[in-house]
This record gives structure tokens, sequence and C-alpha cells, in this order.
């Protein structure tokens, strides 16, 4: 299999960077390269990518904005924002946006390959700060009616790690099961809730209270 990347960043010496850093893996063909978010919208109608590494701030117009667009009209396409700073307001708006995950530029290049090919498997974990931002957007109040669940209890049991941002592989472990077993488990649960990935299934399952206290309490143990 072979992804197609579009890669938008305004500065010359980034897009050069992960050029490189993409061109140790011979599974990522670099299609297109834009200079801002309107660039980016033009070649992906153009080219159709399967990736897009999007950085957030560029002139004309940013990627926050790019992203809501090209999500909206080409929902399939994966979309890993690039950044300097891990400023989770702009992390979570991105998320909000539609975007699978981010990348800070000052990773190392097997870092870079180990993610992406993980995004592109549905496998990357959530980080467990954004899942505590996700938490206060929702603070919706817990639903325990158990008849009307659509997962069974193991769909739940996977779902509770997911949010707390375990691999496929550590919730293999903690469920002592195999580590395809997790991945066709999830398989199930978004195709039950008609979602795309972890991001909206976190999103979605504590909207409707599912794991607002799991959550919670991980991120108080934190503190």
């Amino acid at each position: 299999m072979t992804i197609r990347v579009l890669i938008a960043d305004d500065h010359e010496h980034a897009r050069e960077g992960i050029s490189e850093i993409l061109s140790a893996d011979p599974i990522f063909d670099i299609v297109a390269v834009a200079k801002n978010g309107r660039e980016a919208i033009e070649l992906t109608e153009q080219w159709m990518p399967d990736l897009i590494l999007m950085d957030i701030q560029m002139p004309e117009m940013d990627g926050l904005e790019a992203t809501k667009i090209i999500k909206l009209r080409y929902p399939y396409v994966k979309i890993v924002m690039v950044t300097v700073s891990d400023d989770a307001a702009h992390l979570f708006e991105a998320l909000k946006q539609g975007a699978q995950g981010y990348l800070l530029k000052n990773l190392s290049p097997s870092t870079w390959i180990e993610y992406l090919r993980s995004i592109m498997n549905d496998e990357a974990p959530l980080s467990k700060e954004l899942a505590y931002q996700i938490l206060q957007e929702f603070p919706l109040a817990m639903k325990n009616d158990e008849d009307k669940h659509p997962l069974t209890v193991r769909e739940r049991e996977i779902l509770n790690w997911v949010a707390q941002g375990l691999t496929n592989r550590e919730i293999a472990e903690q469920l002592t099961i195999s580590e395809q077993t997790v991945k066709n488990h999830l398989k199930n649960i978004l195709h039950k809730l008609h979602l795309e990935n972890r991001v909206q299934l976190t999103r979605y399952a504590m909207e409707q209270g599912w794991i607002r206290s799991t959550v919670t309490k991980r991120s108080e143990n934190k503190e």
C-alpha cells in the first residue's frame, strides 16, 4: 500500500525537512506541497491525497480553517497537524475540526514514521491531556441506561482504555487478549456508532456520559 501525502507549510525548510523524513519510508508518496491553507484545499481537490500534514500557522488561510473546509468536502482524508508548539487550545480546536492527530516538529524522524503509520491504521492513541480537555468541553451528565447501550461489556471496557490514551497493544495487555482482537473490537465499535477514528469516538462517548468518571479519575490522579 502507498500512502499519498500532501504537505502544507509556509516555510520551505519545514517542507523540505518533512519530505526528507517521509522519504525514509517507501510507503509514503509525497504528491504535492502547499504554502498556505488555500493552496492545501486546491491541491487536495486536484490530487486527492490519503494524508495531509498541515501546519497550523500559515498566511492567507491557517491550517485550522483549511482543515475544517477539507474535512467537510473530503471526510475520508486524514489530516495530521504539524506544529512547533503543543498548545492544547490549538490542537484541540484542530481535532474538533476533524484532524486525526498532531506531530511536533522537533520529534525524531522515527517517531514521525511510527505515528503516521499508526494514524493510517487508525491506531494512534489520544493523549491524556487532550482527552481531559475533551472531557471539559462536554460536561454532560452520566447516562446509565444499560438496556439501550449499543456496545457490549467488552467493547465498553476497550472504549474506556481508548479514552485514557492507551495504544492497541497496551489495551491488549490490560485485558489479556490479542492486539488483533482489540483492533477488531475497535472496528466494530466505530461501525456501530458511525464514527471514523479514536478522537471522534472519545468525544462521542464523553458526550453520552459513558466514560466521564474514568477519565476524570486519571486526570485527577495525574495532578
